[in-house]
């Protein structure tokens, strides 16, 4: 609700969005039932629009992101930046940072495997070691830590970390190998480091604790954080695989009701290089929003971290089940009510909005 303008009526008409004018009569009606004791709804003001950023190489790599096509859909302005833009300090020009599909570990997504001969990865690893030496790291998993080292700092300090797909596992796998080589052979040219998967520092990470790191280079996982896509296949097919949203007490839990805020509260589930997260490896600390209780997987989690927070939403993208490198890129008219991509806005929507004083 906003006070009436000529041009946010025309904005409205342009772009196919339904609206209604009302009377200032009307609005206080409004809030007055909102303010209702009994009513699970509460009034958030937005105050100011924030300053976005999206973590994401700047070549050409075989998949699209999620996020930066709801923000081109949306027509929100976001900067692209990356590792030495990271490491030179622009961070905190920014009030909210999305981490595109990305490999904080070192190991290229652990796309050895499959694709080592494709010339995009041959690629990636080329810029990925040049930019490493530039930098003054001797490997590209060192560059990496360092760059989720000033991303904890810029959330630490108050931002707004929002991350998808293989982002939020091999962040949190990253924080807690410092000092640990994780990478095999194929990854950085030497072998692990001896007994590197008992070696993780939990006490580290912002969502995860227990884990086992994966040390196959063969295998398309980091950790076991991600539920086993193998063993999930043959318990849910598309036709019948959701999750479900919490609902949050609006005048209590302000935080995750405008992150869960939807007009679904059941969601379509959808596959990426991490899919799930396992509950058995999630710390108690976070904040499960969306999960398929029957699988014991969690979908959508929160939690904060020194001023800032963080969101985790797995899977690549909510409109493509099964999205496969080289595939096309969502068309976002054809889904322009999508509850999955709600998700995500409702993430940008969160800074802008006036925190709340806390009663104690």
């Amino acid at each position: 609700m906003m006070q009436y303008t000529e041009s946010i009526e025309q904005d409205c008409k342009i772009r196919g969005v339904s609206y209604e004018i009302i009377s200032n009569g009307q609005s206080t009606t409004i809030i007055s039932e909102i303010a209702d004791p009994t009513a699970n709804m509460d009034v958030v003001k937005l105050q100011k629009a924030p300053k976005v950023a999206v973590y994401s190489p700047p070549n050409q790599q075989p998949w699209d992101d999620a996020v930066t096509l709801v923000l081109t859909y949306a027509e929100i302005p976001y900067d692209i930046i990356y590792d030495e833009e990271v490491l030179t300090g622009k961070l905190p020009l920014y009030d909210w940072l999305h981490l595109h599909h990305e490999d904080f570990t070192g190991q290229y997504g652990k796309f050895w495997a499959n694709y080592k001969n494709q010339a995009w990865y041959k690629e990636q690893v080329r810029i990925s070691e040049e930019t490493a030496k530039r930098l003054g790291y001797n490997k590209v998993s060192e560059l990496k830590l360092a760059v989720a080292k000033k991303i904890r700092d810029f959330t630490s300090g108050g931002g707004f970390l929002f991350a998808m797909c293989s982002a939020p596992d091999s962040y949190d796998i990253a924080l807690a190998a410092e000092g640990v080589d994780i990478c095999s052979q194929p990854f950085d040219h030497d072998a692990m480091s001896p007994g590197a998967a008992k070696s993780m520092d939990y006490s580290k990470c912002f969502a995860f604790k227990d884990f086992t790191i994966s040390s196959n280079p063969y295998e398309y996982e980091v950790s076991n954080i991600d539920i086993n896509p193998y063993k999930r296949q043959q318990q849910v097919k598309e036709n019948n695989d959701f999750f479900t949203l919490f609902d949050f007490s609006a005048k209590w839990d302000p935080v995750p009701s405008m992150l869960c805020q939807n007009h679904s509260q059941v969601i379509k589930s959808f596959y990426g290089q991490t899919t799930a997260f396992n509950k058995h490896f999630i710390k108690s600390g976070s904040l499960i929003m969306g999960q398929s209780k029957a699988l014991g997987e969690a979908r959508y989690i929160h939690g904060e971290f020194g001023k800032g927070t963080w969101t985790f939403y797995a899977g690549h993208d909510p409109e493509d089940y099964r999205h496969l490198v080289g595939d096309p890129p969502t068309d976002l008219d054809l889904h322009p009510n999508s509850p999955g991509y709600r998700l995500i806005l409702n993430n940008i929507l969160f800074p802008a909005a006036k925190k709340k004083k806390r009663k104690t």
